[in-house]
């Protein structure tokens, strides 16, 4: 009938490569997070073992069955992953680790998003090292890392405005 828009799967990026080898063919555009760099972060705030392993055999999946990204002339993606990455106070570290893992392991037309709206949320208070917004000193450690790195392709937020928690929904339960 006409309507022709990408399929696009947004995932924690804590995949089983079965399923995605199963989805091969069906998906346009994988927006996967990279979340953790270190396991001992995805055991402690996820609950998850070998995050890291796991994550990134994941999206070198997701990046063999859509390649880097493919913009249309309104510069809309129509194929190809953008991974993102969201920065964690306290946690340059394991940004930086996923950053050179991203530069070491991805094609250099991939891009990568790097998203700064952190603030603690649900159980983040029982967290003291995660109970805050990152920095603008973190924020800057990051971009000089990234232009360090050299990496070009992608995306960076600016530091959020102090307003962010509005536009969170109440959960109830």
């Amino acid at each position: 009938m006409g309507l022709n828009i990408p399929i696009i799967y947004n995932t924690n990026g804590y995949e089983n490569i079965e399923t995605l080898k199963s989805l091969e063919g069906l998906i346009d555009v994988y927006l996967p997070d990279l979340k953790y760099g270190f396991n001992e972060l995805g055991k402690k705030y996820s609950g998850v073992k070998d995050y890291f392993e796991i994550a990134t055999k994941a999206i070198k999946e997701m990046e063999r069955q859509v390649g880097s990204p493919k913009f249309d002339e309104n510069k809309m993606i129509k194929r190809g992953i953008i991974v993102r990455h969201l920065i964690m106070p306290n946690h340059i570290e394991n940004t930086k680790k996923v950053l050179r893992w991203f530069n070491e392991n991805i094609k250099r037309t991939t891009y990568i998003s790097i998203m700064t709206q952190y603030f603690p949320a649900y159980k983040a208070n029982e967290y003291e090292d995660i109970n805050r917004k990152i920095t603008e000193y973190e924020y800057k450690k990051v971009e000089e890392y990234i232009s360090k790195l050299g990496i070009e392709n992608g995306y960076m937020q600016g530091l959020p405005e102090e307003n962010e928690k509005q536009y969170v929904p109440k959960w109830e339960y």
